[in-house]
């Protein structure tokens, strides 16, 4: 059979697409699976009943991860597809779904033509990519690949107090696979791009050359609370200022540096929160990212030295905690020129660009060749229910897809 003309089912993996985003489905649109909510346990159960009917053999690990192994010809490292199903609060169905839903389309595909290939293929789910209930994100797949300590990552509480431990044990996803030994020959990940620049240059493929780094700190400000008419402006101690002076500098930030910088300020919160009231707490949430290292540590250093500055002229108190920080990585570049040479062969446009968010795929760089496989996001909205990519998009991407990993796998 000539391997070259398998064709991936569109309306098949479309399907499966519509279906899990039906789990925990938001009115008016998008969906709200939060990693170990009890959404998340009916989509894992889900994915884990689509892999084995797929004959795939299914195993959990201690951090949750689940991976679906499809034996080959010889014992050797699988060739790996994976992503997340856990979403934001109030996301897209196609936000890691899509990857892990390809991923299985592919195997479906060598199914119903009877390849087997010569290395084995494995398709995984990872726990907790989004870091939007336990901090930080990439935890499964860090845990994974030997980057984040088991039991540091099981002790995590979340922005509800649950451990990260218990709520595993109580979804029933508490796995006994030893983590942070599994290695892959390779691995590839399809994912939306979650950005406007493909859609916007009419690209439909984004061959991804690396992923950003990423720094996520958290400040507690304390001060006092006051009567917000009767306290002089000179004799205010206000938590509420400084974190809205940390948002502006923020952004104040990242257009000085320019480039690649960004910032944001995604968590904001007063205590007690009431119109006439000086805050005497508050708590925000700062997210730096660069594709230099370098730059981004500047950066950190500019947002630390202005809180510390601005909260002595205030009399303020000041904690600060790293929810996460991931330095940028670079993909294989042979890995990289496969997906663009793929593409290519099968008559589409393709870009080189990086990756803006954070992924699975920088965990398992380090350890084996891995690349990314971008499709446009529509308008380039992402953690959003109006999060959409056509089918025509998928179906370019999960094409691609299923070339580079019959590439690797037929070796």
């Amino acid at each position: 059979m000539n391997l070259t003309t398998l064709r991936i089912d569109l309306d098949r993996l479309h399907r499966q697409l519509v279906t899990l985003g039906g789990i925990g489905a938001l009115p008016g649109g998008g969906v709200a699976r939060l990693a170990l909510s009890d959404a998340d346990r009916a989509g894992r159960d889900l994915v884990v009943d689509w892999m084995r009917k797929l004959g795939l053999q299914v195993t959990v690990d201690r951090i949750g991860n689940v991976l679906g192994l499809r034996p080959g010809e010889s014992d050797g490292l699988p060739v790996t597809v994976g992503s997340h199903i856990d979403t934001v609060k109030a996301g897209g169905i196609y936000d890691g779904n899509l990857g892990v839903l390809a991923g299985l389309e592919v195997i479906a595909v060598l199914n119903d033509a009877g390849i087997v290939t010569k290395r084995p293929l494995a398709v995984g789910f990872f726990t907790n990519e989004e870091g939007s209930r336990f901090a930080p994100d990439m935890m499964g797949s860090a845990v994974h690949q030997g980057f984040l300590d088991l039991d540091q990552a099981l002790a995590v509480r979340g922005i509800d107090g649950k451990s990260v431990g218990e709520e595993l044990v109580r979804i029933g996803y508490a796995g006994e696979v030893p983590t942070g030994i599994f290695r892959a020959h390779c691995y590839f990940e399809l994912h939306v791009e979650q950005g406007p620049v493909l859609e916007q240059e009419g690209m439909q493929i984004g061959a991804v050359e690396g992923v950003q780094g990423i720094s996520w700190t958290e400040y507690r400000i304390s001060g006092v609370s006051n009567h917000a008419g009767t306290t002089p402006m000179r004799m205010r101690r206000d938590a509420g200022y400084l974190a809205a002076a940390i948002s502006v500098e923020a952004r104040a930030i990242a257009q000085a540096m320019g480039g690649d910088q960004v910032a944001t300020t995604g968590l904001l919160q007063f205590k007690p929160n009431l119109v006439n009231v000086i805050p005497g707490e508050a708590v925000i949430t700062v997210d730096l990212r660069n594709t230099d290292e370098m730059l981004l540590q500047a950066a950190e250093r500019r947002m630390h030295e202005f809180v510390a500055r601005n909260a002595a002229a205030e009399n303020l108190d000041v904690q600060q905690r790293v929810l996460a920080r991931f330095e940028p990585v670079a993909f294989d570049p042979v890995m990289v020129d496969l997906v663009e040479r793929e593409a290519h062969r099968l008559g589409y446009s393709v870009r080189r660009m990086p990756s803006g968010a954070g992924h699975d795929a920088q965990m398992f760089a380090p350890n084996c060749p891995t690349a990314m496989i971008f499709v446009p996001s529509v308008r380039g909205i992402s953690h959003n229910p109006a999060e959409f990519t056509t089918q025509d998009q998928i179906g370019a991407g999960a094409q691609v897809l299923l070339g580079v990993v019959l590439e690797q796998a037929m070796k």
